[in-house]
């Protein structure tokens, strides 16, 4: 978010050169910069591991996409970490504990003016309860992962993410 007003007095903010930012909102009544701000989320792959191989839970979620399925994710709250925010939000949308969490990275998805901060999280249960925010759910085997993710693109922490679990223990 780029600020125009200054959220603490209202007054119409002007440009002001702060050191070796250049030029950010400043509000001269309140002697403030505002400079610009932006969401924070997590996004978790979580898998498990059976007789056959890796399996990753995807959500479908047709606010999002009605083609592709997502991994879970969700914004970070006031007061919580990422990986507080990430076992959190995995519990809430799927009812399962995770093991364990992996950080995978963070990704700026520009269109929505987003941080995401990547986990890769790890988990024995097989069953799982969905929140009302998610309309199904499936454990995908990692080597049909693609068919299902959003295809590559600038900011799909989605993806980022999967390549990074890719990159670190192979198929």
């Amino acid at each position: 978010m780029r600020y125009e007003y200054c959220p603490k007095c209202g007054k119409k903010l002007i440009q002001k050169q702060a050191g070796d930012d250049g030029l950010v909102p400043y509000c001269e009544d309140c002697e403030k910069y505002w400079f610009d701000s932006f969401g924070s989320c997590v996004i978790i792959m979580v898998t498990r591991k059976n007789n056959d191989g890796t399996e990753v839970l995807l959500l479908r979620q047709k606010y999002m996409s009605d083609e592709y399925m997502n991994f879970v994710s969700g914004y970070i709250t006031v007061g919580e970490n990422a990986e507080e925010s990430a076992y959190r939000e995995v519990l809430e949308e799927t009812g399962i504990k995770l093991d364990s969490l992996e950080y995978s990275g963070t990704w700026f998805f520009e269109l929505q003016e987003l941080l995401m901060h990547g986990f890769i999280g790890y988990t024995s249960q097989s069953e799982f309860t969905l929140s009302s925010e998610v309309d199904g759910a499936q454990w995908v085997p990692l080597e049909k992962l693609e068919d299902y993710m959003y295809p590559d693109s600038p900011g799909n922490a989605q993806f980022g993410t999967y390549q990074v679990y890719l990159q670190r223990y192979g198929r």
